[in-house]
């Protein structure tokens, strides 16, 4: 293996800091103070070839938002003909068709069916702070010190899942708030399955919940279908299905969803 390739190694075997995505964000919020302070304090040459730079960044990002804007106003075609002459009073009322219009229109219909592809029954779900998904689990002779946390809802692990050595293990998945199965609803068919659950790929609340595996109202999960013998065009069977908890299992005890078809 090519020595310059370890830290994708690492992200591999490892995978991210939990907090990854949100150090990630906050640096790129810091970028425009930071640019902000070096254009305040660049002089000279440096500091006109800044403003220069900077200037054609602003320039590109304007032109860009201008033309998105004039894709947005939906104005009929001038009241002209081919030679530029006024149209004839009972041709007034015919519109012309547009085509930058129309390829417009074209293009915001294919992100609608796209959109609609990707739909979920729960679009929106109520926010969950860390308060209330972690709780201070105090360790130490004398209860002092608080850097270990339990997990109070429901979660997914894998088959092979072993728990961390105890003085190692800061995040706490509790044995008995472990999911392995889930009651799914197939929608068009109206049939509920006892399904067994591969992976959580998405929790709505944070990505650090998602890679903690923590099942909440409307988090995406993938669960095996195999035993509902859906196939494909090509005539393979499918393996895994994403579907969507629509209830709070922390409250009811079990994982329903809805398969998303």
């Amino acid at each position: 293996m090519p020595q310059n390739e370890y830290i994708e190694q690492h992200i591999k075997q490892h995978g991210r800091r939990l907090d990854h995505d949100e150090r990630k964000r906050k640096r790129e919020a810091r970028e425009v103070h930071k640019v902000s302070a070096q254009a305040q304090k660049l002089t000279g040459w440096k500091g006109k070839q800044f403003a220069k730079k900077r200037y054609a960044e602003k320039v590109a990002m304007k032109k860009k938002i201008r033309a998105h804007e004039q894709s947005k106003v939906k104005t009929g075609s001038k009241p002209l003909d081919e030679n530029g002459d006024a149209l004839p009073t009972y041709l007034l009322d015919r519109e012309q068709t547009n085509t930058a219009k129309a390829i417009s229109s074209s293009i915001k219909q294919k992100r609608l069916e796209k959109a609609d592809k990707f739909s979920v029954p729960l679009p929106k779900v109520r926010g969950i702070s860390e308060e209330e998904m972690f709780r201070v689990v105090k360790t130490g002779k004398s209860k002092s010190k608080a850097w270990k946390r339990m997990i109070t809802k429901h979660t997914f692990v894998g088959e092979g899942f072993t728990r961390r050595p105890v003085k190692m293990e800061r995040i706490i998945r509790p044995s008995a708030l472990r999911q392995k199965k889930a009651n799914v609803t197939h929608p068009e068919l109206g049939v509920t399955v006892f399904l067994p659950i591969l992976s959580v790929k998405k929790n709505p609340q944070s990505p650090m919940y998602t890679q903690l595996g923590v099942l909440t109202k409307g988090t995406i999960i993938e669960v095996n279908v195999s035993e509902l013998g859906m196939v494909t065009a090509g005539g393979k069977v499918v393996w895994g299905k994403y579907a969507q908890i629509t209830n709070e299992p922390d409250r009811d005890g079990c994982v329903n969803a809805v398969l998303l078809v």
